[in-house]
């Protein structure tokens, strides 16, 4: 099995198009067409971790934060990103980073968060805009089957979580002339010909487009095919930033410190002050989520959990809900986790591992 072939799977789980503009997830060190040997997840990658894949067998690691963020244009070991990206090199070890890509889809990193927390009837928290199109196409009668089905198959038609192979036909008739040296499917050169078409369309993510317009290419009879692809502002309900749900029954909100403690294995929680009311609807985001206080206010969440505040954020709350920061790394530890059982329930028989290291950098004195 090649590198390219666990990436190629990852990526249809959470396409790179849906990382967020600063970020740098993807192929980072290496070579997509080589052998991969044995795969070592963990949340950051560091020097630490690179050593790990060398005594372990290794050659592709795989974190949820990118080594790098940034262009990197010297390499002498000034910094322990250039030594990680040396160590990797030298030893022929594929660095590959999921990030905020895997945190916008359902299934990803806040669905582990909120699944973690025990919370019911979940959602994305703010579901993300322009990432959708929709293809118009227009199909001779005799091959509407046909292209529809290798257009769903595609992965186009998806509407919301419970719905696929959605579509809107509609009938009429297509008029043309092929010119000195066309090679019609149907009608002469030179000659005017109208055929009876269905107009097709379907919804998509832009990340399908390619492997869209491939099918249709292939599916569809006419030596040149008449279709239109339009930007549309609908949200993807399914694609987005957090995740919102209810517990199962309402707690104290002391209570729901010590259980957020507790399934979280934490050292401390930074929080806002309680507002003295049952928490029964808990709004989530791993890492820096203070962007969507907002929207978990909106949402009506009692808690946001989430990480990264600064001291002057944390009056954003204005007594309309509780602020409780875990810890980024904290926050997101699970995805070690969550990427061993995407990986291992693919791939039952492939040899894959978690690190051994604690790469979280903060550190408690209690």
């Amino acid at each position: 099995m090649r590198i390219k072939d666990v990436i190629d799977y990852l990526e249809r789980l959470a396409p790179l198009d849906l990382q967020e503009s600063y970020d740098n997830a993807g192929l980072i060190v290496g070579d997509a067409n080589k052998e991969v040997t044995k795969v070592l997840i963990s949340l950051d990658c560091t020097e630490a971790v690179v050593q790990e894949a060398i005594d372990k067998g290794c050659n592709l690691v795989i974190s949820h934060h990118p080594i790098v963020f940034k262009g990197l244009k010297k390499f002498n070991g000034k910094n322990y990103v250039e030594r990680t990206v040396i160590k990797a090199i030298e030893h022929k070890i594929a660095l590959y980073a999921i990030h905020t890509n895997l945190d916008n889809v359902t299934g990803g990193v806040n669905t582990k968060i909120a699944t973690t927390l025990g919370l019911e009837n979940q959602a994305i928290l703010e579901s993300k805009t322009n990432v959708l199109r929709k293809m118009v196409v227009f199909v001779p009668r005799s091959h509407v089957e046909d292209v529809r089905q290798a257009l769903f198959d595609a992965g186009a038609g998806k509407v919301g979580k419970y719905y696929d192979q959605c579509s809107f036909n509609t009938a009429g008739y297509g008029s043309f002339r092929p010119l000195a040296g066309a090679d019609p499917a149907i009608g002469e050169v030179g000659v005017q010909d109208r055929v009876e078409e269905t107009r097709i369309e379907v919804i998509y993510l832009k990340s399908i487009e390619r492997k869209l317009l491939l099918a249709l290419y292939d599916a569809h009879p006419y030596e040149e095919v008449a279709y239109d692809l339009i930007d549309i502002a609908n949200n993807a309900s399914e694609i987005g930033a957090g995740m919102i749900g209810n517990l199962p029954e309402p707690m104290d909100e002391m209570d729901f410190l010590a259980y957020l403690k507790e399934k979280l294995g934490l050292h401390v929680i930074r929080h806002t002050a309680l507002l003295g009311k049952k928490v029964g609807r808990v709004a989530v985001c791993g890492g820096s989520g203070g962007f969507l206080l907002g929207a978990a206010k909106r949402s009506g969440a009692d808690f946001f959990v989430t990480a990264d505040y600064k001291y002057h954020e944390f009056f954003d709350a204005e007594g309309e809900i509780v602020i409780a920061d875990t810890g980024h790394f904290e926050s997101e530890q699970f995805t070690q986790e969550l990427l061993y059982d995407i990986i291992t329930k693919k791939f039952p028989n492939f040899a894959t591992l978690t690190t051994e290291i604690d790469t979280n950098p903060i550190k408690y004195y209690s």
